[in-house]
């Protein structure tokens, strides 16, 4: 057992002995083989290399060939092209020398001419003179004399048929004109007939007894007291039985009063509270009608697209009058004249008739703000945009000669409506006295003959004597009597100051 297991030890260690050396051996040859793998490998791939970049080389040059190949038929087209450019350049360049020599060529021949024409026309010059001198020799008059001798012959064969005929045309177109005016002025009134009727500065109400008089006055007058400062209006209470009478200039105030004092007299306690709140009642239900009365009377008249405060300002024209006319009745009337004379005319009948309606806006705030009616009119509608022929209508409607047509149909329609019998207050005393007021102011100025006003005051014509007025002087006696009449008289709207100056002679056939 013993002698087993030494021989055990010794056939392993003689194993391991032999089989390290074996080992090494092995391995070194699986190495060695698998380096030999390795580098055929690398030489295969070098050679895959090497033979991929001959081909890429060839391919390289391929490409090279072909683009300069391209390139350089890409120049000789550039050569043609250019030298068919140049050609094209040089056949222009002789085409146009010789125009240019041409043009000279032309030049020449007509500098030649044009000498020749002035050398002719100086011969012509030569030869008018001399025969200007031949006929000055044998008439014995020169040449302005026998100028002068000729018209003044002309003038005294031909004056009375000239004449004549100047006063046939002037006639004829006059007639013609002032036919057809008139016409159109009746078919306009006719077309359009409203009724007037004046309003006053004052309004009454009626009271259901004597003892509301007292009640309204109050005690120590505070009730009135208070309607008057709060209104603006006087409260007239006099005899009269069961009346009350409001006064104020504004009809508005007057409105305001008439509502509230309607109010309290139906709620019976009258004391100052209950009087300012029905007054503050009043005008929101003044302001809301004057808004409606807008609204109604621009629909009623066709306008749309107004600005909503410039239908509220045209609403307050139903609460101003202007010699007792109402201005909002006068507004409409002169829009549908204004239409009526467009059609006639063949203007723009509604644009007439819009400028028409606003001729007078300016009059619902002239008495809160600084300037005429004309000026307020028409910042107010230059304000809300409209067009620039109702601004020329608003601000120039009395002047004496307006530019545009629309104004002057517009100044036709005003004077219409403004001269209707009924239509504005004034009575028979005060015209006649103003009138005559009006002529003395114009008499005190020297060489004055003859005065007459007409146009209901509007007008004064003033004849004056031809022998101490000349055209210079008229002009300035014009001015100096206007001048006066603004300085001295009181008047509504403005007055034409027309000097006539003529010169007559007069001769007898026998």
């Amino acid at each position: 057992m013993q002698d087993l297991l030494i021989l055990a030890i010794a056939g392993g260690g003689l194993g391991i002995f032999v089989g390290i050396p074996l080992g090494y051996f092995l391995r070194k040859q699986l190495a060695q083989g698998q380096a030999n793998s390795v580098e055929a490998k690398a030489e295969k791939m070098m050679s895959e290399a090497k033979n991929k970049e001959q081909e890429i080389l060839l391919k390289s040059k391929e490409k090279a060939i072909k683009m300069i190949d391209d390139a350089k038929k890409e120049e000789t087209d550039r050569r043609s092209e250019m030298q068919k450019t140049q050609s094209r350049l040089e056949q222009r360049e002789n085409m146009f020398d010789k125009k240019l020599l041409e043009f000279e060529d032309r030049k020449t021949n007509l500098q030649k001419k044009v000498e020749e024409i002035q050398t002719i026309k100086q011969k012509i010059d030569v030869a008018k003179e001399e025969v200007g001198k031949k006929l000055e020799e044998v008439s014995g008059y020169s040449k302005d004399q026998a100028v002068d001798e000729l018209f003044h012959r002309v003038e005294e064969e031909s004056s009375e048929d000239l004449a004549m005929r100047i006063m046939k045309m002037e006639k004829t177109n006059s007639e013609t004109y002032e036919e057809k005016a008139t016409r159109i002025v009746l078919e306009s009134i006719q077309r359009c007939a409203t009724d007037h009727s004046s309003e006053t500065t004052s309004s009454s109400i009626p009271l259901p007894s004597e003892e509301m008089k007292g009640r309204i006055i109050g005690k120590d007058g505070r009730n009135i007291k208070t309607i008057e400062k709060m209104t603006g209006c006087e409260l007239i209470i006099d005899e009269t039985p069961e009346m009350l009478l409001i006064s104020s200039f504004s009809p508005i105030r007057r409105r305001v009063c008439y509502l509230a004092l309607e109010k309290l007299i139906k709620d019976g306690r009258i004391q100052p509270a209950r009087i300012e709140a029905f007054i503050e009642e009043a005008k929101k239900e003044i302001a809301i009608d004057i808004k409606k009365t807008g609204e109604e009377t621009l629909y009623k008249l066709g306008f749309t697209g107004i600005e909503p405060k410039l239908v509220s300002i045209a609403g307050r024209l139903k609460y101003r009058t202007s010699y007792g006319q109402n201005i909002l009745n006068h507004s409409i009337e002169v829009a549908q004249l204004s239409g009526l004379i467009a059609e006639e005319l063949g203007a723009d009948v509604a644009k007439a008739k819009k400028a028409g309606f606003f001729h007078d806006i300016g009059k619902a705030v002239d008495q809160e703000t600084q300037g005429s009616h004309p000026e307020i009119g028409g910042v107010i509608l230059k304000k809300f945009g409209l067009d620039e022929d109702l601004q020329d209508a608003a601000m120039n409607h009395h002047e004496d000669k307006p530019e545009k047509l629309i104004t002057q149909i517009v100044k036709a329609a005003d004077a219409i409506s403004g001269a209707r019998v009924g239509a504005r207050r004034d009575t028979y005393e005060q015209y006649v006295a103003r009138l005559e007021e009006l002529e003395g102011t114009a008499k005190q100025f020297p060489g004055v003959e003859k005065v007459y006003a007409i146009q209901a005051g509007r007008e004064v014509r003033v004849f004056v004597s031809p022998e101490e007025i000349d055209d210079y002087k008229a002009y300035n006696l014009a001015k100096d009597i206007a001048r006066k009449i603004e300085n001295e008289l009181q008047y509504p709207g403005e007055i034409k100051v027309c000097v006539i100056r003529e010169s007559r002679v007069i001769e007898y056939a026998k």
